[in-house]
């Protein structure tokens, strides 16, 4: 199963002497991704699960110098360690973050390299007092995008090809292209991009296996939200993440707190939407009301959309019938698939990087989405349905701040239409990547 993130472990083995963090949420393919590239690579490493190895943990919690703790997991070690050469990974490491603070003594020490894996490390580091800047990299792992779905069903990598040359060209994908990607879309709506749901899906096609393992995620996510969390604030973080998915099927898919109690307002509950937040289970979208870059600057933080991480895990939560008509991609249903399609947008967009915004003001409109990509700010409107040249609030938009530049998302082909540019929405993670630019490209000498 294809990652794009293969390419930076791969850099850190052949490369880097610091330590280096991936973190993300629970069933993302963390731990597999590390195992399968230290194996791939031939290197030589240990892995201890902080969770499984409760007598290791115990130790290392015991334990404040650098070389008593490279000795303890170099004695209990599988296999021999070579000093200088051999990889220590340490998984579930949110069950002991201090380690995080004593990696600087571990890799000055130089025994050996070390790579950490965890869950909820946007919680559980928020109480770490020091991170070693300089001695650690660290980058977040996400579900399966759609295009990594895409190659793992089977799609052909010259169908990617054309769609990204498509896009870059602003022409239509051939049609044949066209409607193979368009049902790996939907497919992608019903499975998501949890790798252990689309593995079920390659060995069985059962839709009933699909939906069990998507609720074993849920369930394992709700297990960490009672392990991790505050005794105080358990039922609240659970009562939050249960209603997202009604709250995306309102007509303006606002998250509102009272719908979880009347009398209950944002401040009352924000600390357990930001703990879901910073768990990555969840992502945010923030409302603004300008559309000048930086829109950090204009965004509201108690007004919010809220999305689940992964789509599959959305979709598992509607009826049967409701998952078989999108796999049918039966246009005559009419199934408001409204919140699955934004859903998914927001999550490509989080995946590359941004930060998803949406505008909303009373004289224009709303608009599903605001990116800032490459210093410039778009707005992107997303459509389910047949009628997706209707637009209002995006025309009055574009009017009022005279745009130069914006998308719409739909199940239609590719077509420029001046300042609108209708995409099919299987495109979404090419609208989103950004340029790389150097910093040598950006600073002159000073002498």
């Amino acid at each position: 199963m294809y990652r794009k993130c293969e390419s930076r472990i791969e850099e850190w083995i052949e490369n880097n002497k610091k330590a280096l963090l991936i973190y993300g949420a629970r069933q993302v393919g963390k731990t597999y991704l590390i195992r399968e590239m230290l194996k791939r690579k031939g290197v030589s490493f240990c892995e201890y699960n902080l969770i499984e190895r409760t007598d290791i943990l115990s130790k290392l919690k015991e334990i404040d110098n650098a070389s008593d703790i490279s000795a303890l997991l170099a004695l209990h070690s599988q296999m021999p360690l070579k000093e200088g050469e051999s990889v220590v990974f340490l998984d579930e490491i949110q069950m002991y973050p201090e380690i995080i603070t004593k990696i600087k003594f571990l890799v000055d020490e130089g025994k050996y390299r070390y790579i950490l894996s965890g869950s909820n490390l946007g919680v559980e580091l928020k109480g770490i007092q020091s991170i070693p800047v300089g001695y650690m990299e660290s980058f977040q792992m996400f579900p399966l995008d759609f295009e990594e779905f895409a190659f793992a069903v089977g799609v052909k990598e010259s169908y990617i090809a054309h769609m990204k040359e498509c896009f870059l060209q602003e022409k239509p994908v051939d049609s044949i292209v066209n409607d193979k990607l368009m049902q790996t879309f939907y497919y992608y709506l019903v499975i998501g991009g949890m790798p252990a749901v689309v593995n079920v899906y390659s060995d069985s096609h059962s839709l009933s296996r699909i939906c069990e393992e998507q609720i074993n995620i849920v369930n394992q996510y709700k297990a960490d939200f009672t392990r991790y969390e505050q005794e105080n604030r358990k039922l609240k973080v659970v009562s939050v993440y249960d209603n997202i998915p009604a709250q995306l099927n309102k007509q303006n898919r606002r998250f509102s707190f009272t719908m979880l109690n009347k009398e209950l307002k944002f401040d009352r509950y924000e600390e357990s939407f930001l703990w879901l937040k910073d768990a990555a289970v969840a992502i945010p979208t923030y409302i603004v009301d300008d559309v000048k870059s930086p829109l950090q600057m204009s965004k509201e933080t108690n007004v919010f959309k809220l999305f689940l991480s992964d789509v599959g895990l959305l979709t598992g939560c509607y009826p049967d019938y409701v998952r078989k008509e999108l796999l049918e991609m039966n246009p005559e249903k009419e199934i408001n698939c409204g919140a699955l399609f934004e859903n998914y947008v927001a999550e490509e967009i989080y995946a590359a990087g941004l930060s998803p915004y949406y505008f909303k003001k009373q004289a224009i409109g709303e608009v599903d989405f605001v990116i800032e990509k490459d210093g410039k700010v778009l707005p992107v409107e997303v459509k389910s349905g047949k009628d997706y040249k209707r637009h209002a609030a995006l025309n009055h938009l574009i009017e009022n701040k005279k745009l130069n530049k914006a998308y719409v998302l739909s199940i239609n082909n590719l077509e420029k239409n001046d300042i609108i540019t209708y995409l099919p929405i299987y495109m979404t993670g090419e609208l989103c990547k950004q340029k790389t630019i150097g910093l040598d490209d950006l600073i002159a000498p000073l002498y």
